[in-house]
């Protein structure tokens, strides 16, 4: 009888190889973790250590971030993009659930099909940036925070997302729950907001992150330095370089630009960090639903 060998790429790997992996992985990670500890180092470190590169700082400073809270336009820029993402993705989460929803209802409500294409168009084609300014500004919406949210309330991606996870919920659980007595919005609060959690969750980190490095947007709408969301600060005091107003006192410690705009960029990318470690387990589902059926 013939022996049954494993295919090669089925067998374990030699010691050599396992190891030439893993110094492969250490690797990729080193680089890609460079550009963090770089950015943190540098915000934490000392003025005479910035000017060595910063990367194994002697002495650990808050005095950038103290600067930056002290200025208050970064805290109050902050803040602005906070109440940003928030409502807007509170917003654009239950208008996309629930014009995914009604969509699942082409066969049962007439045109409903024909707004379901007139979405998927504007996956394909945008209007511009001129007419969407000139909307902006005949609808009266310059220099104010709807401006960030109204035009982006609804993507066409998560809105395809959405509806095709509604379509894969079995239609007999429905027609059950309607024969039970139960009306449409009873149907989508009661059955199927709890079975799509997880995809409820992706969209949201998909919608936050966007409202959150929102920036041509704000550049074009809003005029008002007060009502700048952080990505136009980070873009003024870190690419451009404009030095942070501060407040007059003769005790401060005036700490170097460059540990200044670090710790700008720390800031800005910190509430993302720590929104997704809670968002993880529902995105890994999320991203996994319909590639199992059955």
């Amino acid at each position: 009888m013939a022996r049954h060998t494993r295919p090669v790429w089925m067998g374990r790997p030699s010691v050599l190889v396992r190891t030439a992996k893993l110094i492969v992985v250490l690797a990729i990670s080193a680089l890609m973790l460079y550009p963090f500890w770089n950015v943190i180092a540098v915000s934490l470190a000392e003025s005479a250590d910035v000017r060595y590169g910063g990367l194994l700082p002697r002495a650990w400073s808050l005095d950038a971030y103290q600067s930056i809270i002290r200025g208050g336009i970064v805290s109050r820029a902050l803040l602005v993009s906070a109440g940003i993402t928030v409502v807007g993705t509170a917003l654009s989460v239950i208008s996309t659930s629930m014009m995914a929803y009604g969509l699942t209802r082409t066969r049962d409500l007439p045109g409903l099909r024909a707004v379901l294409y007139l979405a998927l168009f504007t996956m394909l084609f945008g209007a511009g940036m001129i007419p969407n300014f000139l909307l902006i500004k005949n609808l009266g919406l310059l220099d104010s925070y709807a401006a960030l949210i109204l035009p982006g309330l609804v993507s066409a991606f998560n809105l395809v997302v959405l509806r095709n996870f509604f379509l894969q919920i079995p239609r007999e659980l429905l027609e059950a729950a309607r024969i039970d007595g139960c009306n449409d919005r009873q149907v989508y609060t009661g059955i199927v907001l709890p079975l799509s959690k997880a995809v409820h969750a992706v969209i949201a980190l998909f919608y936050a992150v966007g409202y959150w490095n929102s920036f041509f947007n704000a550049l074009l709408y809003i005029n008002d330095t007060s009502k700048w969301p952080i990505q136009l600060v980070l873009n003024l005091y870190v690419i451009q370089g404009s030095p942070i107003p501060q407040v007059d006192n003769p005790n401060q410690v005036i700490p170097e630009p460059q540990s200044v705009q670090m710790a700008v960029v720390v800031l800005a990318v910190l509430p993302i960090l720590l929104v997704y470690p809670f968002l993880q387990k529902y995105f890994t589902k999320g991203v996994l639903t319909g590639a199992i059926k059955g």
